[in-house]
């Protein structure tokens, strides 16, 4: 069983119904055991990063997922929270990335939306994917590349598109709106 942290932010319905579109079986929890037993996890979210960490910290949700030892999936603002602190709300992470999370300071419209290409692709997680695809982006706030970082992007400045650290992959992207090419990264996720 997928199971889907369910901490109240946005978007955690879309992964639902994408996972279920390909076949596979999902629950929507935010119960401690039930994420710990599942035989991998997906941190989906959209939203405002200290308002999601409040309800993480709530849940107890912020001392259990850097615990998990399953393959984990972070998507957008899942992914932010899993960096050491974001400037959105001067909001420290739960510190599984070493990475800072900015606010975009370009010349370009923010939020960044729309499509996307990525480079480096350095991780399983990306098997069969052309780096000329685009993945669908929506997002104010971007992560520093660090060592955990397996893919980059280019929106006036380079940004960590994915990172990876041991059983820990996240995206900043959302596979669930990308179409065929978001359906292959989910895909692989689930054959990790």
């Amino acid at each position: 069983m997928i199971a889907i942290i369910d901490y109240g932010a946005g978007n955690i319905r879309s992964v639902s119904n994408a996972l279920q579109r390909m076949g596979t079986d999902c629950i929507l929890t935010a119960d401690a055991e039930k994420i710990r037993s599942a035989e991998k996890v997906i941190f989906p979210g959209v939203g405002e990063a200290s308002y999601a960490m409040e309800n993480l910290k709530r849940k107890k949700l912020d001392t259990l997922i850097p615990t998990l030892t399953q393959p984990f999936l972070g998507i957008c603002l899942g992914m932010q929270l899993m960096c050491k602190e974001t400037e959105e709300g001067s909001t420290k992470g739960l510190g599984i990335f070493n990475s800072e999370v900015k606010k975009f300071q370009v010349d370009l419209k923010v939020p960044h939306m729309g499509w996307n290409n990525h480079k480096k692709c350095q991780s399983k997680i990306f098997n069969g994917i052309d780096p000329n695809h685009d993945f669908y982006f929506v997002h104010s706030y971007y992560a520093e590349p660090c060592e955990h970082c397996i893919a980059t992007s280019e929106y006036g400045i380079t940004f960590s598109t994915a990172m990876q650290k041991d059983n820990f992959w996240a995206v900043q992207f959302h596979p669930e709106k990308s179409g065929k090419i978001g359906e292959q990264l989910l895909k692989n996720f689930l054959e990790l």
